[in-house]
């Protein structure tokens, strides 16, 4: 009888160590089933997010592609407005240079033509002062036509006085 008692209280401590053992390993199952719902959670939302990163690096991939178009577009209109200006300032220099060549003549003309009008207005003085000495010379040449008008007046006059004696 001692030993089926004992027997009972080794079955039934043993019982009881199973009992505790069976309660903390469901419990820990139950901790574990708990971490694995959480992990799969998690696990869902980073999927989500890496989706959601996925998607974002896509378009700014897309966006970066087009950017990168856009700069090489703007380069080549930047290169085409350099070569303009360098036109332009090309253009300019001649430009300047041909102004500096048209004051220059303008200068030279401008000269030019203080002499001429400095020689017109000498030749108008000259004209008029000729003009009076032909007039005065005419004046003269009518006086001498005059009085050799008369003495050859005078002269018929006298042949014929002559003659008539």
């Amino acid at each position: 009888a001692d030993d089926s008692e004992r027997a009972k209280k080794v079955f039934q401590n043993k019982s009881e160590d199973d009992e505790k053992r069976i309660n903390s390993l469901e419990k820990e199952l139950k901790e574990a089933r708990d971490k694995a719902e959480a992990a799969d959670t998690a696990y869902d939302e980073v999927n989500k997010k890496l989706a959601t990163c996925e998607s974002d690096l896509e378009k700014a991939e897309e966006r970066a592609d087009v950017g990168e178009t856009k700069i090489t577009e703007l380069e080549e209109e930047l290169r085409v407005v350099a070569n303009n200006l360098k036109s332009l300032e090309v253009a300019e220099e001649k430009a300047n240079q041909r102004e500096k060549s048209y004051k220059e003549q303008i200068k030279t003309l401008t000269a030019k033509l203080k002499q001429a009008e400095a020689r017109a207005e000498f030749a108008e003085k000259s004209v008029q002062k000729l003009q009076k000495e032909v007039d005065r010379l005419e004046d003269e040449l009518v006086s001498e036509q005059e009085k050799f008008k008369a003495v050859t007046e005078e002269l018929e006059q006298t042949f014929a006085e002559m003659s008539g004696y």
